[in-house]
């Protein structure tokens, strides 16, 4: 049996304590729950020193920083169930309003923003596979290794048509759970 992994990376366009990106720091506790509590969530790797789930290896960042000013980028790491459940999490719920928003506290990406690929289910993804997987992605297109939503790879590393309609029936399910974080999250600045 296999999990999806996901690894996302990009750049703000601020420092992380400045008012520029107070909308991303304001919305990224209620990510983080809208995320435990979505069907399919599997886990995420936290962040070393800080309050939550373990460090999954020490975390390092693609080579699109270089050069930026930062030493750090938002970035996060985590397991899905498959390919569907992550996608009924990201573009619905919590997580779409933050997305809304992201041209805001972002810089413009010129690399993939995100990469999935399949992991062992006795395998928890390391911070350096992320990165290895983002830049394989930038530099030769999607593989079974490293994809994305619009050309996805199945478990056994076959291409896949993503089922829109199971989509729609998680994202509905995780909506019933989501009710007070979206209520929340509406009240917050942009």
């Amino acid at each position: 049996m296999t999990r999806l992994a996901l690894y996302n990376f990009c750049i703000h366009v601020a420092s992380y304590d400045s008012p520029a990106v107070e909308g991303f720091r304001l919305r990224e506790a209620l990510n983080f729950e809208a995320a435990a509590r979505a069907e399919g969530f599997l886990g995420r790797s936290g962040y070393a020193g800080e309050e939550g789930p373990a460090s999954w290896g020490v975390q390092v960042f693609p080579r699109y920083l270089e050069g930026s000013g930062f030493s750090t980028g938002p970035s996060s790491l985590s397991l899905w169930r498959e390919v569907e459940s992550l996608m009924a999490f990201s573009y619905s719920g919590v997580h779409a309003e933050a997305l809304k928003g992201a041209r805001h506290w972002n810089r413009r990406q010129t690399w993939p923003p995100l990469v999935l690929w399949w992991v062992a289910a006795d395998t928890l993804p390391q911070w350096t596979d992320g990165v290895e997987r983002l830049h394989r992605l930038a530099d030769h297109g999607p593989t079974a290794e490293a994809f994305t939503f619009k050309t996805p790879f199945d478990g056994e590393g076959r291409p896949m048509v993503i089922d829109r309609a199971r989509v729609r029936q998680i994202a509905a399910r995780n909506a019933q759970g989501q009710g007070e974080l979206l209520a929340v999250v509406a009240l917050l600045k942009v």
